[in-house]
């Protein structure tokens, strides 16, 4: 017992040591499937596998036998959370629930490893750092499906809201062995909303706050048929806020003043029919569309009126199957577009439509109850359009190979990957790990893995800047770590980890003529630890995760960009009769906005859910209880303090 102990020891002291620093250096200014197609087309693998510590504590209180969680994105194929070899952490809906966030962004904040940048506003453009890898750096999915922009190389984080989100998977670390390009950092991949096995339902909410911030939501599925073999999920919302000023005015006083505004219109549905007890088929669709007014920092005119309108969209046909008792094989076809109109005083000024149109054929193969092997094969074809400039249509055509086994306390995860691209050539990339349980509850776990990220569109063809000769980034990791899962504490780890990065892809100025273009010349490396917990202190439900981190650009010996080297998440929950009750800390030290020192910071959110009947419930928030001002970007605003209060109608 003594080495969780003290794992729960360091966890609290280096946690302090973070918040006493973030105050220290904090200054207020004077003056935004892959899853494997296993879990994206299947509820049962999905929606009934991830209960999170909070849930499974609601169960014990309620005397019923607590849910192993489950997870698919690990390995890209089913196991409990335990089990997984790469640091994974899942938010279910209790967890989303708990946490008070009505977006992506918010949620990612509380994720082990995870810090997030915004430029301002609602809606505005927001960047997530995982293990201190770039924001192109990690992989976005939504059910499986690529959603990043192929001109950017990121997703539109802000755009997704988590009214059509059933829980989240994140992965930390080098995984491009079984997700190719991206996959630096990790993976965030979400489970969208699925229709239940049981009588049709219907549920809403609506809610109100500050900055003139309206929420509403439906939601209707269930099964159609009398067996209960077809069902289905729709899901509505609409956010709105008249938002705030992003940019500071005493920075960038050429900037205009005004609001930012924000509005967005999401929809979920999901259509799936169970032909027998080894074969299932479906549809699936997501749709998110915002609106939002911003401030241009270097805007030469402060009444100039800079507008975005953003579309995250997938859609998706699935067939999943037993081909023999021993053979599991998935099919998935489907697009994701990431598409972004900008106007001017509001006329359009450029376009960037991106679309990846992707084909996966996944197969697992047990070779005895503690051996599997996965192959596949994954097609995408990758295309931009836009009015900024022309360029040809990407195809990827990728194999991949994985073992994973469990001898006596030994346990192996082996994956190979090799993605040939159209316009490069080739990369491959490898995870191997090994975890040893020393106890029933203590494992031993170490991996060494090789990661890329391909050179997106605007690195090879942006006019008088791309490089058609680029080749992909590179990175190399290795990883120790302690997990300790037991009734006592919950599941717990520390994580020690290294990444190299090379062949980073940079900016270079030509000659004297402040002429830039990409290139090839970047070296880069982090390393740190990771802690992370989730369990149970009496009868309260805690999350907590501390990272310390070195984060250094080895060309010019400085920290990268926006990446603390100390930060950390706290939050609690407890129910307490009729009353849910809780909140989460967010704080980070200081870091550098290329030259710029933006000060630490602590924010305090908190929450209460009253259960008014079986049914009918209310919920109030209230955001940076201490009305913090900090900034994440230099020049952009972050909100103060907010209440918001939400009523709310589910049978379920």
């Amino acid at each position: 017992m003594r080495t969780p102990i003290a794992a729960a020891v360091l966890l609290v002291f280096a946690g302090w040591q973070a918040a006493v620093h973030a105050q220290s250096v904090d200054t207020t200014p004077s003056t935004p499937g892959a899853i494997a197609p296993a879990a994206a087309s299947a509820p049962t693998a999905a929606s009934a596998a991830s209960p999170s510590a909070a849930s499974s504590a609601s169960a014990r209180n309620n005397s019923a036998v607590p849910l192993e969680p489950v997870v698919v994105t690990a390995a890209r194929t089913r196991q409990s959370l335990s089990d997984a070899l790469p640091q994974t952490t899942v938010f279910d809906q209790q967890a989303i629930r708990d946490s008070g966030a009505t977006d992506l962004v918010s949620l990612l904040a509380l994720a082990p490893g995870a810090q997030i940048t915004t430029t301002g506003t609602f809606g505005s453009t927001a960047s997530l750092y995982l293990r201190g890898a770039d924001s192109t750096q990690t992989l976005i999915l939504i059910d499986g499906v690529r959603v990043d922009s192929t001109s950017l190389g990121q997703a539109q984080l802000a755009q997704l809201q988590l009214d059509q989100i059933d829980h989240v998977e994140i992965v930390n670390g080098n995984v491009s062995a079984l997700y190719g390009s991206g996959a630096v950092g990790g993976v965030v991949q979400i489970f969208t909303k699925q229709g239940a096995s049981k009588a049709p339902y219907f549920n809403f909410e609506t809610e109100y706050g500050t900055h003139g911030t309206q929420r509403q939501t439906a939601g209707v599925g269930g099964a159609i048929d009398s067996d209960r073999s077809t069902t289905f999920d729709v899901t509505v919302s609409r956010f709105k806020s008249d938002g705030f000023p992003s940019i500071n005015a005493a920075e960038a006083p050429g900037a205009n003043p005004s609001d930012d505004g924000f509005l967005n219109t999401s929809v979920n549905a999901t259509l799936r029919h169970k032909f027998n007890d080894d074969w299932n088929a479906g549809v699936t669709l997501y749709d998110s569309s915002g609106r939002i007014n911003y401030a241009d920092a270097y805007d030469a005119n402060v009444t100039d009126v800079n507008q975005d309108e953003n579309r995250v969209m997938t859609v998706s046909a699935f067939v999943d199957g037993k081909v023999t008792s021993n053979w599991t094989t998935h099919f998935r076809v489907a697009e994701g577009d990431d598409q972004t109109t900008d106007y001017l005083d509001g006329v359009e000024d450029s376009r960037f439509d991106s679309t990846n149109r992707q084909f996966t054929w996944q197969n697992e193969y047990a070779l005895t109850g503690a051996q599997k092997i996965l192959f596949g094969y994954e097609h995408l074809q990758q295309s931009l359009d836009s009015d900024q400039y022309s360029v040809p249509m990407r195809n990827v055509d990728s194999e991949f190979v994985g073992y994973d086994a469990t001898f006596g306390r030994n346990q192996l995860q082996f994956n190979i990957r090799h993605d040939q691209y159209s316009d490069f050539g080739g990369a491959n990339s490898y995870y191997a790990a090994y975890g040893y349980n020393i106890t029933s509850s203590l494992k031993a776990i170490a991996s060494y893995s090789d990661a890329f990220r391909a050179p997106t569109f605007n690195d090879l063809y942006y006019p008088d800047y791309g490089n058609p000769n680029l080749k992909p980034e590179r990175s190399h990791s290795e990883e120790a770590a302690l997990q300790y899962d037991g009734k006592e504490l919950g599941l717990m780890r520390i994580t020690a980890f290294q990444t190299r990065y090379t062949n980073l892809i940079e900016s270079t100025e030509v000659g004297s003529s402040y002429d830039y273009i990409a290139e090839n010349v970047g070296h880069a490396k982090v390393q740190g630890v990771e802690t992370s917990w989730s369990g149970q202190i009496g009868l309260t439900d805690v999350r907590a995760s501390f990272t310390v981190q070195n984060p250094v650009d080895l060309d010019d010996d400085t920290d990268l960009s926006l990446r603390a080297r100390r930060f950390l998440s706290l939050s609690a929950n407890r129910t307490i009769d009729s009353w849910r009750v809780g909140g989460n800390w967010v704080v980070s030290a200081a870091r550098n906005d290329e030259g710029t020192n933006l000060g630490g910071y602590g924010v305090l959110n908190l929450t209460a859910r009253y259960n008014i009947t079986k049914a009918w419930y209310v919920t109030g928030s209230l955001d940076n209880v201490f009305n913090k001002h900090y900034e994440m970007v230099y020049t952009y605003n972050t909100p103060g303090r907010g209440a918001y209060l939400t009523l709310g109608w589910s049978p379920q």
